[in-house]
């Protein structure tokens, strides 16, 4: 049976194991009220390393450890990011939890977009934070540089959720990353009639500042908000900052 990861002590929570099409995921939700956020974490990670700015959020949180990821069981085949997209619409509509603020985060943020483009009607509004994969750096060298750098003076707690939920990505995670950086999430930009808010940390260099304005250039109205002081995991460490402006979007729309 999952773990409850996120919930504060006393809250009820729900958790949920939901299959679709050959692969599982796992569902946290906990809270009450408007509006109803989803949880979509990055690459290697799970929802256990989102603690910080999941228990920030007013409202209803649903935060998923997807396919292969956290206490979610390896899929027959490995994913794409549009298959994940088709998942979590699946798992929404199965118990009628649309439509959602949708926040993705690194990979989570590519699936975030395929949900969006793919499946409007679930989707309120889209939150895109660290987004990947800049499309002048697809290959899986840059990718790991980048990340590497952006470790460099993190806290040590982050570091150690962080690697432990690599090590439970298992023996496909380099299959998983392929697929990320296979993605071309601008496709899905395009498609995307929610609102939208690009996050980036100000020191973030998987997420460039050059990719974001892309993003942002090709999702009319969609806003950009840069964090002073913070990497990539700016939902994961000291994430104040990224909730305040999280639940102002939310709260907007």
């Amino acid at each position: 049976m999952p773990s409850s990861y996120l919930a504060p002590q006393g809250t009820p929570v729900t958790l949920l194991e939901f299959e679709h099409a050959g692969a599982t995921l796992i569902a946290e939700t906990f809270g009450d009220g408007d509006p109803t956020f989803l949880l979509l974490h990055g690459i290697g990670m799970g929802r256990s390393v989102y603690l910080d700015v999941a228990q920030r959020l007013r409202g209803r949180v649903i935060a998923l450890d997807l396919p292969g990821f956290g206490e979610a069981p390896e899929p027959t085949r490995t994913l794409t990011m549009e298959r994940h997209a088709d998942l979590v619409a699946a798992y929404l509509r199965h118990v009628d939890a649309g439509p959602v603020v949708v926040i993705g985060h690194s990979m989570g943020s590519q699936i975030g977009a395929e949900l969006a483009a793919r499946h409007a009607l679930l989707v309120s509004g889209v939150i895109l934070a660290g987004p990947t994969v800049n499309k002048a750096a697809r290959n899986i060298g840059a990718q790991a540089t980048y990340l590497l750098r952006d470790l460099v003076g993190e806290r040590p707690l982050v570091i150690w959720r962080g690697a432990r939920e690599y090590l439970r990505g298992g023996p496909h995670l380099f299959r998983k990353m392929r697929a990320t950086i296979e993605h071309e999430p601008e496709k899905a930009f395009t498609r995307i009639s929610a609102p939208v808010l690009v996050l980036r940390g100000e020191d973030d260099p998987l997420a460039p500042m050059s990719w974001c304005r892309e993003i942002i250039d090709a999702i009319p109205g969609a806003q950009l908000e840069v964090i002073p002081d913070h990497g990539h995991g700016t939902l994961i460490s000291d994430s104040e900052p990224a909730a305040r402006l999280i639940q102002g979007f939310a709260d907007a729309l």
